[in-house]
């Protein structure tokens, strides 16, 4: 097992990913970190360094901001910018998890960085982790990193802010006077539903985001998501706003109907907390943070590349590649088909995925070899979708796009009165509009959703139908009535142990069911084809019944 930074000489090769560079203070790293270009230090800021007093390390980064780390927890006790104390008095201190259990907490500095080091033995019970907080100098960012070496258990970082000074938080997730509706993190309020589970974006769109007020900004820039798990399209928390504080947070890892297990052995990040003005900073260079010897740490000569051109995806669709193994995961968009270049990657096999927007249409192994590039890497399309259907509802896209309160779904709970109402709908083929469908149904709230279509004497034949899910909740799946001709119950689906549908997102595993409709159960004219979600489960009641997540419906 890899130890973590401890105090002592550091060797040339150290310091050469950290340069002093003018009187500005600027630091670069790997290529060239960038300098926060943000909030001028004051006049009279601390010069850069560290003081160990009073149970403390105290920070100062020479640009007016100062943090204090408590040696006794590891967590974050104070964040202060030029005089403004922005972590509030009275709330838990900011920390990775839920706090650390008995952390040996250590600092050292080198050069223009200061290190300090977090780590226990005793992560959920008897797992190992170190966290790392790092300050360069004339930068008001406190870089971190987490090193995961066994103890699977929900890994965040929280920073608790102060409410009074920083006031402006993404609505949907301040709960702020609200009263819960759903276990204690969905709240109602002023009539809307809120949560910290609403407005979190995809992975693949984590740009630097936070909260603001008086001029003043704290980002969080969530770096590198190779260590977490779930791809490109999974959403996790990323703010809530409470009547003590609003808090910012980087999830990597969480169980919140993440489809992979936790990644162990691993560094999870580098990632960075902001201290900014009212504008959202580009995302800093955070590679130099591969030279300061943190435990699992994958330098870019480590690293290889691979390359190659998808193929066969649907037009007007996105192409996306992605890789993933037990240790990593990645990816890159072509935007159509096209060519593509991975990010740079530890070596190893990982499987290569082809997306037609959300929907995995395509896999295949590549090996990754550190220092070079795996050319030739072309992935095409397997899925088929027929040219001539009798009906098709929906595009295949592996999300619920376009449906019935489609727009909605990762913004408020399902109940919310700004969702358009559930249902049951029924779907008349030709004239009801893809809105009209629903997005999502459950067994207590919208069973069953009714397919009404006209067929013709040429059209009778036996026929498939096909239906796809994005998600299921409760073992909840779909099966089908055609006329008087019912479909055999089909098996549930393999999905997260999690709410899903109501927590904000549309996104589990992709599942398709496929029936096959004899000819006898068909007649000439109107048909009626009925979707109703069974399961051996009850459930919750109400949006916590087994439930599922459409992504297309068709007949051919």
């Amino acid at each position: 097992m890899s130890t973590p930074a401890q105090p002592g000489p550091r060797s040339v090769a150290r310091r050469q990913f950290l340069t002093r560079a003018g009187a500005g203070g600027l630091v670069i790293g790997l290529g060239a970190a960038a300098a926060d270009g943000i909030l001028a230090p004051a006049a009279t800021a601390a010069s850069f360094g560290f003081t160990s007093s009073g149970g403390f390390y105290t920070v100062t980064t020479g640009a007016g901001l100062v943090f204090k780390i408590r040696q006794s927890t590891g967590g974050m006790t104070s964040l202060n910018i030029n005089g403004t104390e922005l972590q509030p008095s009275g709330t838990n201190e900011s920390h990775v998890e839920s706090g650390l259990p008995s952390p040996t907490v250590s600092a050292q500095q080198t050069g223009n960085a200061i290190i300090i080091t977090a780590s226990t033995s005793t992560w959920y019970g008897s797992g190992t982790l170190h966290h790392y907080y790092v300050a360069v100098n004339g930068q008001n960012t406190v870089y971190m990193a987490t090193h995961v070496a066994s103890g699977a258990g929900e890994l965040r970082w929280i920073q608790y802010l102060n409410r009074g000074i920083l006031s402006t938080i993404n609505a949907p997730s301040d709960v702020n006077g609200g009263t819960a509706i759903e276990s204690t993190d969905i709240d109602l309020v002023n009539g809307q539903t809120r949560s910290k589970y609403y407005s979190n974006r995809q992975a693949r769109n984590l740009t630097p985001r936070g909260v603001t007020g008086g001029g003043l900004g704290v980002y969080m820039a969530y770096g590198t998501r190779e260590s977490s798990s779930g791809g490109p399209f999974f959403r996790d928390i990323e703010q809530q706003g409470t009547s003590a504080s609003v808090e910012v947070y980087n999830y990597m890892w969480s169980g919140h109907n993440d489809t992979v297990a936790q990644r162990l052995g691993v560094l999870y990040g580098p990632y960075a907390l902001m201290v900014a003005g009212a504008s959202a900073p580009a995302a800093p260079d955070m590679s130099f943070m591969y030279g300061l010897g943190l435990a699992g740490a994958t330098g870019s000569a480590q690293r290889g590349f691979v390359v190659g051109a998808a193929a066969g995806v649907a037009s007007g669709a996105t192409a996306t590649v992605a890789f993933a193994n037990s240790t990593a995961q990645y990816w890159c968009g072509t935007g159509t088909n096209g060519d593509f270049s991975s990010p740079a990657m530890k070596p190893g096999q990982y499987v290569q995925t082809l997306y037609q927007d959300e929907l995995a249409v395509a896999t295949r192994n590549v090996t990754v070899t550190a220092g070079a590039t795996v050319g030739g890497q072309n992935i095409d399309s397997a899925w088929v979708t027929p040219a001539s259907p009798v009906f098709r509802i929906g595009t295949w896209t592996g999300a619920p796009t376009n449906f019935k309160n489609w727009a909605n779904l990762t913004t408020m709970h399902p109940s919310d009165t700004r969702m358009a109402s559930w249902g049951p709908v029924t779907y008349t083929v030709g004239s009801s509009a893809v809105s009209d469908f629903p997005a999502y149904q459950w067994k207590e709230i919208n069973n069953p959703t009714t397919v009404r279509f006209t067929l013709s004497s040429s059209q009778i034949a036996a026929r498939t139908v096909r239906i796809g899910i994005t998600a299921a909740y409760g073992g909840g799946r779909p099966q089908i009535t055609v006329n008087s001709w019912t479909s055999p119950a089909p098996a549930a689906s393999s999905q997260p142990s999690s709410r899903s549908l109501t927590i904000g997102t549309y996104r589990g595993n992709n599942a398709l069911y496929t029936y096959n409709v004899p000819a006898s159960a068909l007649v000439v004219g109107v048909n009626t084809m009925a979707i109703t979600v069974i399961s051996g489960s009850a459930g919750l009641g109400g949006y916590l019944s087994p439930g599922i997540s459409y992504d297309c419906v068709e007949m051919y």
